[in-house]
């Protein structure tokens, strides 16, 4: 399942990208926000980091007029490993070498139909393992030894 919010800054580019989600056969829970009145990001940003840190959504993807606002609150929860991103290198190289799991991007900067092509490849590049495993697994040890997370990787 692939979890997506966006805030009013977000909100068309975010409807576009659910409706080529659920045409490629995706599961997907969009939790807001639905119109353009104006909203506050964080609680978007929550609702789908939660989902994906508990293990809820195998994927998220937030948007926001930048993706700043929605990048820094995802990264806020363990195990989210969120990726601001505006070009193909970096929708692959985020999950080929950090297995990144939270896709972020700018509804004022990305393009619909760019925007798609950031979500196809994110969505469809494996991680690579081997020397980035070892990469994340520190990023996993940073948040346990701040006590964000236990050791073996459950949230608290």
């Amino acid at each position: 399942m692939i979890a997506i919010g966006s805030d009013h800054g977000g909100v068309a580019l975010k409807t576009a990208l659910v409706a080529y989600l659920r045409e490629r056969g995706d599961e997907v829970v969009d939790v807001g926000t639905m119109g353009d009145a104006s909203v506050d990001y964080p609680d978007y940003g929550r609702a789908v980091a939660e989902r994906v840190a508990r293990g809820e959504a195998v994927r998220g993807i937030l948007v926001c007029t930048t993706g700043i606002g929605m990048c820094i609150v995802a990264n806020k929860f363990p195990g989210v490993r969120a990726a601001l991103v505006a070009d193909d290198l970096s929708a692959r190289m985020s999950r080929e070498h950090n297995d990144a799991n939270v896709l972020v991007l700018g509804g004022g900067i990305v393009a619909p139909f760019h925007a798609r092509e950031l979500a196809r490849i994110f969505l469809e590049t494996p991680f690579a393992g081997g020397r980035h495993q070892r990469r994340v697994d520190r990023i996993a040890a940073i948040e346990h030894e701040l006590g964000l997370r236990r050791a073996e990787g459950a949230l608290r």
